[in-house]
């Protein structure tokens, strides 16, 4: 029995989306604990010092040499905490973020097969809907270890990733307005002959501000501020599961760098042939990792209210003046 063609290639375009989508997130995961050992690097330099340099050639080896560490570290529970809960509040947020990944273009469609996981209708609603459960992790992680001091950093979470989610979405409204579409294929095609970082610095600007606190990386680390909190959130967890919650803040880390090149820096838009494409997309999301790194090492933390006023006060009226402005102009025009 012979399968129409129709159904021949419909199985082979799904065999082909999910090796792609393997493959991505096969690449990507494997990045994260690179990452680490980068920063420490980065960080090494900032403050004229060696970073990791004992584990394999140049310290390379150092990832899976904090792996081993961890995995084989006796397993803690404290007597308070909510057993499930807070066993899988972890492995919640490494879901999230990985999921996340799925949207990210990583090159252009050919022959109706492109370079990332899947080009939904709903595009960027996907990345702030996964986000939102995400965020669950963090509130059941500090919740559930039966602390005041995990409590209160869930509590800033909370309120951290509530208050900055509003001003990303809002940010990268202007680009969807200027692309007329949602999906994150479409909006990097749309950026052909200028990237939306020109038009839209000010979103642009204003995405990356709110990614540091949607990330919690310095200088809006307050939900594990160790100095007030003794690590917040994940202070009784230990071991892996500490380890998932330091991995997923990476990955968070490349999500967003991922998503602001998707829609300010062009994408996959770069000189060279086709097959470059996904090299220069992985070249512009590392420059943005590396500016949360350079961040990190020259930013000192700022205290709770600040962070909340900056977010309430200053990004949100900014971010609403760069929407109503953008939709008069693509009106306009």
């Amino acid at each position: 029995m012979t399968l129409p063609v129709a159904e021949v290639g419909f199985a082979e375009a799904s065999w082909i989306l999910v090796v792609k989508s393997i493959v991505i997130f096969a690449a990507v995961f494997a990045i994260a604990p690179v990452l680490t050992v980068i920063e420490r690097k980065v960080l090494g330099r900032f403050q004229s010092r060696y970073g990791p340099n004992r584990v394999g050639p140049f310290g390379l080896l150092q990832p899976l040499a904090d792996a081993v560490k961890l995995i084989t570290k006796e397993g803690y529970r404290p007597d308070n905490a909510v057993p499930i809960l807070w066993a899988i509040a972890p492995a919640l947020v490494i879901f999230t973020g990985v999921a996340t990944l799925a949207i990210i273009p990583f090159g252009n469609v050919k022959d109706g097969v492109g370079f990332y996981g899947i080009d939904v209708s709903i595009g960027i609603l996907y990345f702030f809907a996964f986000g939102s459960i995400g965020f669950y992790g963090l509130l059941l992680g500090g919740w559930a270890s039966g602390s005041k001091y995990s409590f209160l950093g869930a509590m800033r979470s909370a309120a951290q990733l509530i208050s900055y989610e509003i001003s990303m979405g809002l940010a990268l409204l202007g680009a969807i307005m200027m692309a007329g579409s949602l999906s994150l294929v479409s909006i990097v095609e749309a950026q052909h002959a200028i990237w939306y970082v020109i038009p839209q610095f000010v979103g642009f600007l204003i995405f990356m501000v709110a990614g540091f606190a949607e990330a919690s990386r310095a200088p809006f680390d307050l939900p594990e501020a160790d100095a007030e909190l003794v690590q917040g959130y994940q202070t009784e967890y230990g071991g892996m599961r500490y380890g998932s919650f330091a991995l997923a803040e990476y990955i968070e880390m490349f999500v967003v760098s991922g998503v602001a090149v998707t829609f300010f820096l062009g994408g996959w838009h770069g000189p060279g042939p086709g097959w470059l494409d996904p090299i220069w997309v992985l070249v512009k999301i590392f420059a943005l990792v590396f500016v949360f790194m350079w961040v990190r090492a020259t930013v000192p933390r700022i205290r709770y209210d600040q962070l909340m006023s900056l977010g309430w006060k200053v990004l949100l009226p900014l971010a609403t003046l760069n929407v109503l402005v953008t939709a008069v102009l693509v009106t306009v025009t």
